[in-house]
């Protein structure tokens, strides 16, 4: 690793995170269990997944079902997002009053279409009038309770449409506590390769925190992010699906400690267990089992696990047939350092953002969208 003077924690306005990591939030993925794993490992800031205002303000039984926290989550974080800032105002300040949030971040960086095609997600900060007004309201209803709010986005929708500075800056004039920039643009989706150096330059036009997303894959990365680029912290997403022992290394890699060998098979097995144990205490044994099946090819990957032993873990129900399955595996076998440094989770190809018509045509938006537009069921 690069030798670099490494931040030790992270300061969002009053809220003060041990470690200078925080966990992307992932669809279907970073659930109160699987933070509660990460958190395990090793201390940061454990985002739960996307939740839409919309649904929070009309109370939604999927959404406010969310905005469950495991006990060793510090901090209650969550990431909205919307496209009306009345509605991301209500529901900041529902979040605050009602839930105890501690975080509050808002998303401007999904590719996904059907966030995009209502001009959400990492379409929006195209409209930098329309980011401005729901930043400041999103901060204004936060301010009472004292909860920082912060804005995660892309470099923007594509190359012709770059909005990551101009969206740093209203971060900053609206009073946010950060800004987290992946660096791919929307059409790049997970594709290619992040461009650390758009991190460093929003670095360097904002004196509010800024952190680095995209392509951290072991701790060593999380190292040289930040020696090459300065920023403050940094976001993991698909580099710890079926590694939660990644937030152990990055703990470690932070506190100026050497990073722990590589867990062996049985190791990992023990790991995956937990997992499956705690989605089961959330939503009970086999709903438990039948959610933590999506996770098996991550933990196994570049493992001799066997064709047969996986293809049967991809339909295991109950916490007997897991162990029963767990068990076939070598617990010797070594971790395979081939898929160190490698990507994981989807990857794809760029594609076409769906924006609504005209979208692209000015900066400006003529009128409000329309709230209704908003899907108001979270959730991914």
């Amino acid at each position: 690793m690069p030798t670099v003077a490494l931040p030790r924690t992270l300061r969002l306005g009053d809220l003060e995170v041990a470690n200078p990591v925080v966990l992307a939030p992932m669809a279907g993925v970073t659930n109160a269990a699987f933070r509660q794993l990460c958190a395990e490992q090793g201390a940061g800031l454990y985002v739960c997944e996307m939740i839409t205002s919309r649904g929070i303000v009309e109370g939604d039984r999927t959404s406010l079902a969310m905005l469950t926290f495991a006990a060793n989550e510090t901090y209650r974080s969550v990431q909205l997002y919307g496209v009306d800032p009345v509605t991301i105002g209500r529901a900041v300040e529902i979040l605050c009053a009602d839930h105890g949030v501690d975080h509050v971040d808002l998303n401007f960086g999904c590719p996904v279409p059907k966030v995009t095609r209502k001009g959400g997600g990492a379409a929006l900060p195209w409209k930098d009038v329309l980011l401005g007004q729901i930043l400041e309201r999103a901060v204004a209803a936060a301010a009472p309770y004292g909860v920082p709010v912060t804005m995660k986005t892309r470099k923007g929708i594509d190359d012709d449409h770059l909005t990551y500075l101009d969206a740093g800056r209203i971060a900053q004039d609206t009073g946010c506590a950060a800004i987290a920039l992946h660096g791919r643009t929307a059409v790049q989706h997970y594709s290619g390769h992040a461009d650390w150096a758009s991190i460093a330059e929003l670095k360097s036009v904002v004196d509010i925190p800024v952190l680095g997303n995209g392509d951290i894959w072991e701790a060593a990365d999380a190292v040289r992010m930040i020696a090459e680029t300065g920023c403050d912290g940094v976001v993991v997403g698909r580099g710890c699906l079926g590694r939660p022992w990644l937030f152990r290394d990055l703990a470690a890699a932070f506190s100026g400690e050497d990073v722990v060998g590589l867990p062996t098979l049985g190791e990992v097995a023990a790991v995956m267990r937990r997992h499956a144990e705690l989605l089961g205490d959330i939503m009970g044994q086999e709903r438990g089992c039948i959610e933590f099946r999506k996770h098996i090819a991550w933990y196994l990957k570049g493992f001799a696990a066997g064709k047969d032993v996986r293809s049967r873990l991809g339909m295991v129900s109950s916490y007997a047939a897991l162990d029963d399955l767990l068990g076939r595996l070598d617990p010797t076998e070594a971790y395979p350092v081939a898929e160190l440094g490698t990507p994981r989770g989807r990857q794809g190809t760029p594609k076409r953002v769906s924006v609504p018509d005209g979208w692209l045509d000015s900066r400006e938006i003529t009128a409000p969208l329309d709230p209704l537009a908003e899907d108001g069921t979270s959730g991914g």
